[in-house]
Order: structure tokens, then C-alpha cells, then sequence
């Protein structure tokens, strides 16, 4: 009798601990790089290295020197690639700072940010990027134009501006030159860019243009930019 009723607890037991681990939500994981080292970079047409800028350690990423200046190369040639990621949906927060670089055209923005999915080495990726100068102006057109969503290479700035004027870029505060928080969350085909910790997101995407695909997370710029990139989170 004992010996029955012992074996009908054990099984309970058994069947309550199993529910409780099967059952539960998996614990999101999070991953950081502190991007105070050139480690597991792929640098594509731009000049990196390991910076002190505003208070601390960063991967600084500026035009080389064998670059000309007059030269601007297609979107999407500046990344440096976090070798070994492997990103579909989830959250990229990142801290980056950026302001025109000695010598860049007037029209020169400061454009710095984050692409993701990321395949064939930059041969084709999503991207939210910021204009950093554009976020103080006293000029409500490039107030409007402060962030922007581009996919490569097919969905340039200017080809989304031209079709599609005001869906992919907005207006969000940001100070040239100064660290500017961004979290991007993806699920599917939308993504949403949040600012310097709002609770709202400045940018939604309903359609990214490469579709439901997977790839690496890259540092984005270009060579008119003097841009720094520091604590990256993949949540």
C-alpha cells in the first residue's frame, strides 16, 4: 500500500516538474560586443580601428586615405561585418556617434547605422540609418529626413524618397557628433527603429524588401562620415 502510494507521488511529481520545464517560455538570450576591439570584424571599404571618443573605447570608422575624396562609393560599400552572426528577428541596440568628416561635401549628413540580414559579404542587406546633422536644423524638410531605411542594393534612399516620399525616413532628436542610443526590432517583414530610448519607434517598416531572410549584422557608414560604434546588443 505504502509502496503504491509513494510510486503515485513520484509519478505527480514527475508530471508537475515536466510541465513546468516544457511548458515554460524560453528565456530570450542576449548577446554584447563591446566594440573596443577590431576582433571578428570584416572591414569593407572603409578605414577602421579602436578609438577614445566621448568617455570611452570604440570601433572608429572613417574614410582610408587611398580613398579620394571627391569619390562617393554606391551604398552599401562601408560595413564592417560582425563575423559569425547569424540574425532573423529579435532586437539590435546600439550606441553610435556621427558627424561629416574633415573635407565631406556640403551635403554631407553624417550617416551612420545599423544594416542587418546581412549575406554574400555586403552584397545585400537591410539598413536603418540616421543623419545625424539633420536632427537640429532650423529646416523642417531635414527635420523629416533625420532617418531613413534603405535596402541594398536594390532600395536606395533616393529611390524610396522619389517612389515612395515619407514612408522610409523620419524625424527623431539627435545631436551631430554626439552618441545617439538605437534599438531596431524585427519579427518577419517589419521592422521598427526607436531613438535614444523612446518608448515609441520613430520608423516602422511593414515591408522590408529582402523579405523573411536571415544574415549577418553589420557597423554601416560611408566615406563622408567620421562614425564611432560602441556596446552592441543581439537580443
Amino acid at each position: 500500500m505504502r509502496s503504491n502510494l509513494a510510486r503515485c507521488f513520484l509519478v505527480l511529481g514527475f508530471v508537475l516538474l515536466s510541465s513546468s520545464v516544457y511548458g515554460r517560455e524560453p528565456k530570450s538570450s542576449a548577446t554584447t560586443f563591446r566594440l573596443d576591439s577590431l576582433s571578428g570584424l570584416e572591414i569593407i571599404n572603409i578605414k577602421a580601428e579602436v578609438a577614445e571618443y566621448r568617455g570611452r573605447r570604440a570601433v572608429h570608422l572613417v574614410k582610408r586615405e587611398d580613398q579620394p575624396s571627391e569619390a562617393t562609393p554606391r551604398m552599401g560599400d562601408s560595413l564592417a561585418i560582425l563575423s559569425g552572426t547569424d540574425f532573423k528577428d529579435g532586437t539590435i541596440e546600439a550606441e553610435v556617434a556621427g558627424m561629416p568628416a574633415a573635407a565631406a561635401p556640403a551635403d554631407a549628413r553624417g550617416f551612420i547605422g545599423i544594416a542587418f540580414r546581412v549575406a554574400g559579404h555586403g552584397a545585400k542587406f537591410e539598413c536603418f540609418y540616421l543623419r545625424p546633422t539633420n536632427g537640429r536644423v532650423e529646416d523642417q524638410l531635414r527635420r523629416n529626413h533625420s532617418v531613413q531605411y534603405v535596402s541594398y542594393p536594390d532600395y536606395s534612399w533616393k529611390k524610396l524618397r522619389t517612389e515612395y516620399p515619407g514612408v522610409y525616413e523620419s524625424y527623431a532628436d539627435m545631436e551631430a557628433g554626439g552618441w545617439t542610443k538605437i534599438k531596431i526590432v524585427v519579427a518577419g517583414t517589419k521592422a521598427k527603429l526607436y531613438v535614444n530610448g523612446a518608448e515609441q519607434p520613430c520608423l516602422i517598416v511593414n515591408d522590408l524588401k529582402l523579405g523573411e531572410g536571415r544574415g549577418q549584422i553589420a557597423l554601416w557608414t560611408t566615406v563622408e562620415t567620421d562614425g564611432y560604434f560602441s556596446n552592441l546588443t543581439v537580443k
